[in-house]
């Protein structure tokens, strides 16, 4: 299996899967709605022209690919009507891979989401993902599905607001925070070894933390500039979202992760695909060399 297919390897976990899969020597191709931003990023790479909610563009990308990596998420803004990448999206993944024979499906899903159904927690984004592992599991074709833990990335990526990291609510629970390196050599590892049969693991780092004690490692070690955790109520969050999408957004998943009871599970995926290295410290402390001056 040399040739692979990335589907969303532009996005922030995207872009890390492919340079790690591009380094273990396979032949990657990128579907891409903007091929010029896909083609500054991956220069090198070829670029296919194409939309999850175009089956034609799916079913020419798909030709001659030996497996496809799929790295979706809804977007922020999206209400349950809207086409959504999870739903509508992989029901053209599913059909355009039966229909040109490709050998495997790998699919990036998330551990939180199983929080769904716990203590009255009910969110039509976690059913959509729920569904795609579902609609992956029953295609008839052979599958790998990474549930992550949180993504380190987050506390710069999404969480950084000027000189503050912006957390809602409290974390009642720790979590076991990944670095998108690290999760991307697992990948790689994953194609590498060419099993058979279908296969799912939990992605987790290397230690727990909640959102605080990780914030707090953080801005500890980040070098850019000194920043400070600002924590706003997660009520706030909600009566804000009532009329605000992305903020809606933002408090559902800050209440998620805040609450699920995240367990190490990890031990099967370290032994298969390597055991994660990256703390969040030396996360932080590694982005000296992007920070401007």
């Amino acid at each position: 299996m040399k040739k692979i297919l990335v589907i969303g390897g532009t996005g922030m976990i995207g872009q890390p899967v492919t340079r790690a899969l591009i380094d273990a020597g396979f032949t990657v191709s990128l579907l891409a709605r903007d091929p010029q931003k896909a083609e500054a990023l991956f220069p090198d790479v070829h670029i296919i022209q194409g939309d999850v909610f175009d089956p034609l563009s799916l079913m020419l990308a798909f030709e001659g690919q030996d497996a496809v990596y799929i790295s979706l998420s809804p977007p922020r803004t999206a209400r349950p009507y809207h086409r959504m990448p999870e739903r509508e999206g992989i029901d053209n993944i599913i059909a355009a891979a039966q229909r040109t024979g490709i050998k495997r499906i790998a699919l990036l899903s998330s551990l939180v989401q199983q929080y769904n159904g716990t203590n009255g927690f009910r969110w039509w984004i976690f059913d959509i993902k729920l569904a795609a592992v579902q609609k992956i599991r029953q295609s008839g074709i052979p599958y790998t599905i990474f549930y992550p833990s949180t993504f380190m990335e987050s506390f710069d990526q999404l969480l950084l607001v000027g000189r503050h990291v912006l957390l809602a609510g409290h974390s009642q629970a720790p979590m076991y925070f990944i670095a998108a390196d690290d999760y991307a050599r697992q990948v790689a590892r994953s194609f590498q070894i060419q099993q058979a049969g279908n296969h799912e693991y939990a992605i987790q780092g290397p230690a727990a933390a909640t959102w605080q004690q990780g914030a707090a490692d953080f801005i500890q070690h980040y070098p850019h500039k000194r920043l400070r955790t600002l924590t706003m109520p997660l009520g706030m969050f909600k009566l804000m979202g009532r009329l605000i999408p992305l903020v809606d957004y933002g408090a559902k998943i800050s209440e998620a992760l805040n609450k699920y009871p995240e367990r190490f599970d990890s031990t099967a995926t370290w032994n298969e695909l390597g055991k994660p290295v990256t703390t969040i410290a030396a996360y932080a402390a590694g982005l000296k060399k992007s920070c401007k001056a």
